[in-house]
């Protein structure tokens, strides 16, 4: 068989580590031809393609972004890019494809899969908001990165009676905040799926510096937004293709509380730092089981499906019934980040 296959959307770590067990296991136990499409979706409609052997996989495995290139580009019905996928598909006699994203690269893959071509999805996005499995490659990593800057900020804001305002990835959802707030001790954690309360969050701070501690650490998620009706009025800034820009709402909060309370108010936006640097073992783990699990997959002639961690066991699931559909913060666990504030 020959099999195409891309990473599309933002980098994240632990690409590698998939890429790397799709062509081990691909051209080693069923001897497949692996195509390689450079900067996802838009390597396919380009026909920007690299043919990949155990020769371009060696030493990757610890290394983060992608070996590929990727690029926000989905194909699109309207603009003739889905024709050019076909013609790619036809013209490099490709069986099946495997495509490593997260809900946008996914949603169009679906597409594709609907147009005819055979498909395998690997979830991948550090917002872990892909709906139908446990865990996405790269969310560990970025909750490590994030745990670790609290711990770091921590120690500042303590030694200079400071609020510290900790800005981190997620626009639909807050797994990023809710985790490492939990894990980094975090005072207030400000996520998606709950719209906040600016003279709640003033208050509390008060009473806290008031009672017991002279500092505190608020984590805000990109994509948090103020409750309707309160007295913070707020419209997130979106960048050129519709991403939250960075900093925009951790820069409010900051100020709404530096100018509320009078604290020493100080913002961190983690932003790309997130995303980058060497996986942790859990994301090289991931990305191997679902590299294997999608080339097993596609060798046994199935299509239209996502790899997904359920519990302790990699399984498959529709990618029609995942893709487009944002998985939240339950409230448990919402309920923990609040419990310990």
């Amino acid at each position: 068989m020959r099999i195409g296959l891309l990473t599309g959307g933002g980098d994240c770590p632990g690409l590698n580590a998939a890429i790397r067990a799709v062509v081990k296991q691909g051209t080693g136990e069923y001897g497949h031809t692996i195509i390689g499409f450079r900067n996802g979706w838009r390597g396919v409609v380009d026909g920007d393609v690299h043919p990949l052997g155990r020769q371009d996989i060696r030493n990757v495995l610890p290394v983060g972004g992608t070996l590929l290139g990727t690029a926000r580009f989905h194909p699109r019905e309207e603009d003739g890019s889905m024709d050019a996928v076909l013609a790619t598909v036809e013209a490099e006699h490709l069986d099946a494809l495997i495509c490593i994203g997260g809900d946008g690269t996914l949603h169009a893959a679906s597409r594709v899969a609907e147009a005819g071509v055979k498909i395998v999805a690997i979830p991948k996005t550090i917002d872990n908001d892909v709906e139908g499995t446990d865990l996405s490659i790269g969310f560990h990593t970025a909750v490590n990165i994030a745990t670790e800057a609290l711990d770091r900020v921590h120690t500042t804001a303590e030694s200079h009676n400071r609020v510290m305002v900790v800005e981190v990835m997620g626009r639909h959802a807050g797994w990023i905040a809710v985790n490492s707030g939990i894990a980094g001790g975090a005072e207030v954690v400000l996520a998606p799926e709950e719209p906040f309360d600016i003279d709640q969050l003033v208050k509390f701070l008060r009473h806290r510096h008031r009672a017991h501690a002279n500092f505190s650490i608020v984590v805000v998620a990109e994509g948090a937004v103020p409750r309707e009706g309160s007295s913070m009025e707020f419209t997130q800034q979106l960048g050129r293709f519709g991403e939250i820009v960075a900093g925009s709402i951790g820069e409010r909060v900051s100020a709404e509380i530096a100018e509320r309370t009078g604290f020493d108010t100080r913002l961190t936006v983690l932003g790309h730092v997130q995303r980058g640097g060497e996986p942790t073992p859990t994301d090289r783990i991931l990305g191997s089981r679902f590299g294997v699990a999608a080339v097993d997959a596609v060798s046994a002639g199935t299509s239209g499906v996502m790899t997904a961690l359920r519990g302790e066991r990699v399984k498959l699931v529709s990618l029609a019934e995942v893709a487009g559909r944002p998985k939240r913060v339950p409230e448990e666990l919402l309920r923990v980040a609040r419990v310990l504030a």
